[in-house]
């Protein structure tokens, strides 16, 4: 017996059957609707590329990028806007138009900054290279480690991309990683595909969805991270289990009953899921979250109790052999953030605003106003698109709220929730606004969404491009980073203001790093009253031979004036009182960085 039809939205071939007849009746209105949609993808991509001859980055403020991209660039992106809307509403335009589209989208928003920026954007990815960078020194696990001893208990991503460095010559992983943001985003865009063709035909709601995913996709967790490479694997998996679903709208072959596991398909989902176990700790627990919330339909349970069993198995292993030093070590942390629902909840991505500068500010109630929209409408989606309920998609998405609920993840698990919720946001947002309705409305739907869409690009280019102040890096501050922990004594220690700093961790098994910012209150308002007084603990043990350093630069004075984390003039009272006072000397300096080396008086000089 053949399974039921998935019910649904109108296929192409449904919705466009009954109106082929008006559709031939204009043929050059229909006509010059799609050469205009195929002019304007590549006038907007050739825009994009002329906006970005002169742009100054040294004029970054408050709004990062938003304040220095000419006029020109926001232009381009308006008219690759409506170009897809014009594509998306003719039936006859092929989906690799479509897919063209997605990718110019793509390149224009996280292309721009590896163009623009002369190194490696992001201080969070400079640390990940230092791991891979350790990882090939060591041939392994990194003894020393400190704070970074975690990415030896899930070195996953880090192993593979050693051994890529290794098999291509790359000196570092530093030669690729600043591609990482396009890359991973265009990487991302099959295992959407896969996702949404699983629950519907209709190109459009799956298009739109792609478009929407990507025009909402604020949160910036597609740099050279573990967590970009797992959230990949992560929605491959959840790909593949909705095609096996019974609401699947793929078409049966073979014979095959529905809920059938094919030997290929399950073997390629068990594989990530050790890939994702060993190389994040995080997303092997939204994975878990997402198949228990599949399996409770029970028609689904044959497809999806399978996989949450190996899931669990496979995390449960890990987490008690390799993973073991680090979760023995923070287990009571852990277990009293599962007695706090309520605070984990209240304290999950809340960012003090009353000391962060006015552009801050701002940014921060256009991140909130962007996943507010997004929740709003896919709520409106869930509702007013009833058939929306049996794809297995709401169900995805409020999966991670279990998370959200068990641990706040150093107060960023709602940015977490919503980057692991947003591809089935995405798809009811898409249902709402895109699904089939008369030949007139469709006429005008490109008129309808494209303000819906360029607003949502609104919000995403605040929290997306709104930081980059701090997120670029100038070479002058490479420079600096680079001589502080290449050219100076192994177990010097080295001293910075702020917690994340461009390029000083590279070297993070030999040189001890203290981070002013991040230590108790009590150290910070001595750093505020007297600076010098405030780092001589940390530089105390310091010798002729084995001197301590202090790295400061550009980002950091521009991260406490953004966020408040330190009086906005800190570094520069630092950087006088340090000038000043004995046994302290400059030993490098650029316009955006100088380096303090200190021994102690009695000592005398030293290297």
């Amino acid at each position: 017996m053949k399974p039921p039809a998935p019910t649904g939205p109108a296929t192409d071939a449904e919705a466009g059957s009954g109106v082929a007849e008006t559709d031939t009746s204009r043929p050059r209105a229909g006509a010059a609707r799609r050469w205009a949609a195929r002019a304007l993808l590549p006038a907007a991509l050739a825009l994009w590329l002329f906006s970005l001859r002169d742009v100054r980055l040294r004029g970054m403020r408050d709004l990062g990028l938003l304040q220095v991209l000419p006029v020109s660039f926001w232009i381009a992106l308006a008219l690759l806007t409506l170009g897809f809307c014009l594509a998306l509403g003719d039936r006859r335009t092929s989906s690799a138009w479509l897919g063209a589209h997605a990718l110019g989208l793509i390149a224009v928003l996280h292309a721009t900054p590896a163009l623009l920026y002369p190194t490696l954007r992001y201080p969070w990815a400079w640390k990940h290279v230092a791991v891979v960078d350790a990882v090939l020194r060591h041939n392994g696990s990194v003894p020393a480690a400190e704070g970074f001893a975690i990415y030896n208990d899930w070195p996953g991503f880090f192993q593979l991309n050693a051994l890529f460095v290794r098999a291509t010559g790359l000196h570092s992983a530093l030669g690729y990683a600043s591609w990482a943001p396009p890359v991973s985003n265009a990487l991302l865009l099959g295992p959407l595909l896969l996702l949404y063709r699983a629950v519907v035909q209709d190109r459009r709601l799956v298009w739109g969805a792609v478009w929407i995913y990507y025009s909402c996709s604020w949160v910036g967790q597609d740099y050279f991270a573990p967590q970009t490479f797992a959230f990949l694997l992560f929605v491959t998996v959840i790909a593949l289990v909705l095609r096996q679903l019974p609401s699947s709208a793929l078409p049966r072959s073979g014979g095959r009953r529905w809920g059938a596991w094919p030997p290929g398909p399950l073997l390629a989902v068990l594989i990530m899921e050790v890939t994702i176990a060993s190389s994040h700790p995080l997303t092997p627990l939204m994975l878990i979250s997402a198949l228990l919330a599949l399996s409770l339909p029970r028609r689904n349970r044959k497809v999806t109790l399978p996989v949450l069993a190996a899931a669990v198995l496979v995390t449960a292993a890990w987490d008690a052999t390799v993973a073991r030093p680090y979760l023995s070590a923070h287990l009571d942390g852990l277990l009293g953030a599962l007695a706090q629902p309520v605070t984990n909840i209240a304290s999950a991505g809340v960012v003090g605003l009353s000391s962060a500068a006015p552009g801050e500010v701002l940014l921060s109630w256009a991140d909130r106003g962007l996943t507010g929209a997004v929740v709003l409408l896919a709520v409106i989606g869930f509702v007013r698109r009833p058939w929306t309920r049996r794809t297995g998609l709401p169900l995805l998405a409020v999966s991670p709220l279990v998370a959200l609920i068990a641990n706040n993840y150093g107060g960023e698990m709602i940015f977490r929730a919503y980057l692991f919720a947003l591809p089935a946001t995405a798809f009811l947002i898409s249902a709402l606004l895109l699904e089939r309705g008369t030949h007139s409305r469709r006429r005008r739907e490109p008129l309808v969404v494209l303000p819906i869409l360029l607003a949502l690009l609104g919000g995403l280019v605040f929290g997306y491009y709104g930081k980059e102040a701090v997120n670029h890096v100038t070479r002058e501050e490479v420079a600096a980073a680079r001589f502080v922990t290449a050219d100076t004594p192994p177990g010097a220690r080295l001293v910075t203001l702020t917690t994340e700093v461009a390029g000083a961790d590279m070297y993070y098994d030999r040189h001890p790093r203290i981070r002013l910012a991040g230590q108790d209150i009590d150290v910070r308002r001595r750093l505020v009253k007297d600076p010098v007084a405030a780092v001589q603990p940390f530089v105390a043990r310091a010798t002729a031979r084995r001197p301590a350093y202090v790295l400061l630069t550009r980002a950091q004075a521009m991260e406490c004036y953004l966020t408040g984390v330190l009086p906005a003039d800190t570094m520069r009272r630092m950087e006088q009182s340090l000038s000043k006072a004995p046994g302290y000397s400059v030993v490098y300096r650029n316009r955006d960085a100088v380096v303090f080396r200190y021994v102690p008086p009695a000592t005398g000089g030293g290297r």
